[in-house]
Parts: C-alpha cells; sequence; structure tokens
C-alpha cells in the first residue's frame, strides 16, 4: 500500500477536493449545524461557523500527511460544497481481526451529505469515488464501515457501493458513547 493523500478526485456530478478554512461558513450553513444530519456522526453539531473555522483549520493542517485523507465533497454544476467524506484507521474490533491479519489494517470511509441533497445518490457516487481511489490508487486492499442500526440510509449507500454486511457491533462517539452498529467489509477486486 502507498499512501498519497487526500487527492483531488471527479465523478460525473462531484468534485473531491481538499477543504480550506474559507469553507467554514458553507460547511456549517449546510451540514455542521445540522442535528438531523449529525445525529448518526461521531461528533456534535457545531454551535456556530467559528467552531467550524477551527474545525477546518486543524483539518487542513493535516494535509501534508499522505495517511491522511478528507475530502469536501463539492458538486461539479454550481461549486456549492455540500458535504465530507474521510477514510480514518478503524476502531479495533475484534471481528476484522482476521481480515486485517491477512490484508493489513483496517481503513473506514466515514461521509455526511447536507440534508437538503439527501437522496440524490450523491453520498454514494462519493463513496464509489473514494473506495476506487483507495484500491486503484493506494492500493489498499480491503475496506470497512459501519452505521447506525437506525440509519438504514447510509446502508444503503455502503451496500450499492458495494459494501456487504459482515456484522453487528458497537461503534463509539469521540465521546466514548456506545453506538449499536451494523458493520460492512469490501475487499479489492470484488464486484461492485
Amino acid at each position: 500500500m502507498d499512501h498519497l493523500g487526500t487527492q483531488p478526485l471527479q465523478t460525473g456530478r462531484l468534485v473531491l477536493r481538499r477543504f480550506t478554512v474559507d469553507d467554514a461558513e458553507v460547511m456549517f450553513g449546510n451540514w455542521a449545524s445540522d442535528p438531523e444530519v449529525t445525529r448518526w456522526l461521531r461528533w456534535n453539531p457545531h454551535r456556530s461557523w467559528v467552531e467550524t473555522a477551527e474545525y477546518l483549520h486543524e483539518v487542513t493542517k493535516q494535509y501534508g500527511r499522505p495517511d491522511f485523507y478528507d475530502w469536501a465533497i463539492q458538486v461539479r454544476a454550481s461549486g456549492v460544497v455540500i458535504g465530507s467524506i474521510s477514510l480514518i484507521r478503524a476502531e479495533p474490533d475484534p471481528a476484522w481481526a482476521a481480515a486485517c491479519r491477512k490484508l493489513g489494517e483496517a481503513w473506514e470511509p466515514g461521509y455526511c451529505i447536507g440534508r437538503k441533497w439527501w437522496s440524490r445518490g450523491y453520498a454514494t457516487e462519493a463513496l464509489c469515488a473514494v473506495r476506487d481511489y483507495w484500491f486503484d490508487q493506494v492500493g489498499g486492499q480491503w475496506l470497512c464501515c459501519c452505521h447506525a442500526n437506525d440509519n438504514v440510509a447510509s446502508g444503503a449507500v455502503m451496500e450499492k457501493a458495494g459494501f456487504r454486511y459482515h456484522h453487528s457491533g458497537v461503534s463509539h462517539r469521540f465521546d466514548g458513547t456506545e453506538v449499536p452498529c451494523r458493520f460492512y467489509a469490501l475487499l479489492k477486486g470484488m464486484n461492485p
């Protein structure tokens, strides 16, 4: 595997690019402040665009790392940033132990889209772009992901991108709160 970091990606309708601090007001307004969007995420809604700017300042400092992956999701036609997608090292999970021994470290995509753009296929399109980048450019052998049991829409996105249900378990929000989840995996070469 050859980590390449957050490189620009394009799909038919989207541009996936690095965030800048200038994205703070749009990120705050389009999804980071919305409790309906963030209720399934590991972090709480932002209270102000300043909090979002502070977060993006920290993100932009990480872009020099080859193992850091965090993209803004931008609609090509309008130029509007509507969400984010990232790849992070997965939480340790005994259910992944055999796969990690055979295929290497577990990496997990995470994504969110502003509510105004739900049900248009944008999350699936972004996830497929990141999946292909991971397998074809970075050389990763597999990906895992999970969604809160009640967030069935996210499970549908994962399945459309080729991920298959593996097991049920618990993930954690950044504050340590346990969240019952369904876990999925995708191996390189599996037919999405």
